[in-house]
């Protein structure tokens, strides 16, 4: 199972919105015979990868074990049932990590293969397995991503000067380890406040990728400049507004955007879109991992109305002083109403310090 972990590990920002799963198909006497991982949408997935590689190596499949980090899937998609593909291929055990949350399948992918005659074993390594895939159970769970809030900053917390400069406070190994987060997500989301100050391209360029993600830009009042850096790559581009602006928006479509109408309706919320509405919207369209990097503002708007799930900081050996902080909410009145949040992990690179905490008990659906 450890191994068809490191398998599901090879689909991060390959298989977008299908879940990351590994298959490891082994003969009675433990010896292995077949692995595979899931492929691009619409391609095959990891159990059908490991029987490929099986009959590649000349390898007789009846009677193995299958080893997969998910529930086979039951139902017909782009693909076909894969546990009816198992069962055909006279796989007479099954063991799986965890349940498939999606409800096309729910169960029905073991009861089949129990059906078939096979035994089925769920809950090895489950912990392990669903974090690899807490994108797509946030998804198919509480219908919304899985949101992690990306930041860089100095030591003392600044991500710009009072000015708006921001370019560079950390380093370049940073930043290309922020463009493999950036890779592994089903879409980036950024506000116009940062298209304004830095015109970025926000795209993967210094990580491998397979795929450019999709590009999420809140913009309430359609103030995007149709000239802006960010049409550049060759990716989807959802803008999502709160007003109707017939110019604007053909100028902005004329680029190849496209356009979602979203106005908040909270007290409040006049002229800003809903992004709680945003988030069930981009659950919608398949988004499962969510990765943000915006300015102090619309980081705010999204730590206050608690859609943020995870934050990954990287902190440069640097301090400003004066200057915009990470996240403009509040203010507090009592420190007991700070926002709590558990440390995953730290690590260096480069010279900067890698942060990644969870906000706490936000795992736990």
């Amino acid at each position: 199972m450890r191994d068809a972990l490191q398998l599901a590990s090879r689909a991060i920002g390959l298989c977008e919105p299908n879940p990351r799963v590994g298959c490891v198909l082994t003969r009675s006497d433990g010896a292995v015979i077949g692995t595979g991982h899931t492929q691009q949408a619409g391609a095959a997935h990891a159990e059908i990868m490991a029987l490929r590689d099986a009959s590649a190596r000349g390898q007789d499949t009846r009677g193995a074990t299958a080893y997969v980090t998910l529930e086979p899937c039951a139902h017909q998609g782009r693909t076909g049932p894969c546990c009816d593909a198992l069962a055909a291929a006279g796989i007479t055990r099954v063991v799986a990590a965890l349940t498939d949350p999606n409800p096309l399948v729910a169960g029905q992918g073991f009861e089949r293969l129990r059906a078939a005659g096979a035994s089925v074993e769920v809950g090895l390594l489950a912990d392990e397995a669903r974090e690899i895939n807490l994108g797509f159970f946030s998804r198919m769970q509480r219908k919304t991503p899985w949101v992690r809030l990306k930041m860089a900053a100095s030591l003392d917390g600044k991500t710009a000067l009072d000015n708006g400069a921001s370019q560079w406070i950390t380093s370049e190994p940073a930043r290309a380890d922020g463009h493999a987060w950036r890779a592994r997500a089903g879409a980036l989301l950024t506000g116009i406040g940062t298209v304004r100050d830095d015109n970025p391209r926000l795209d993967v360029r210094l990580a491998p990728c397979p795929r450019q993600p999709p590009l999420v830009l809140v913009d309430s009042r359609l103030e995007t400049p149709p000239g802006a850096q960010l049409f550049l790559p060759e990716r989807p581009v959802w803008i999502y507004a709160a007003v109707a602006d017939a110019p604007r928006a053909r100028a902005l479509t004329a680029r190849g955007a496209v356009l979602h109408q979203m106005p908040g309706t909270g007290l409040g919320s006049e002229g800003k879109v809903d992004l709680r509405a945003l988030m069930a919207d981009l659950a919608r369209q398949g988004v499962n991992e969510l990765h943000v990097e915006a300015g102090h503002k619309l980081n705010g708007s999204l730590l206050r109305e608690g859609l943020v799930d995870e934050l990954l900081v990287y902190l440069a050996p640097r301090l400003i002083g004066q200057g915009r902080g990470m996240a403009a909410f509040g203010p507090l009145e009592r420190l007991a109403d700070a926002l709590p949040l558990q440390f995953l992990s730290s690590t260096m690179v480069g010279p900067d310090l890698r942060l990644i905490a969870r906000i706490q008990g936000r795992s736990r659906f």
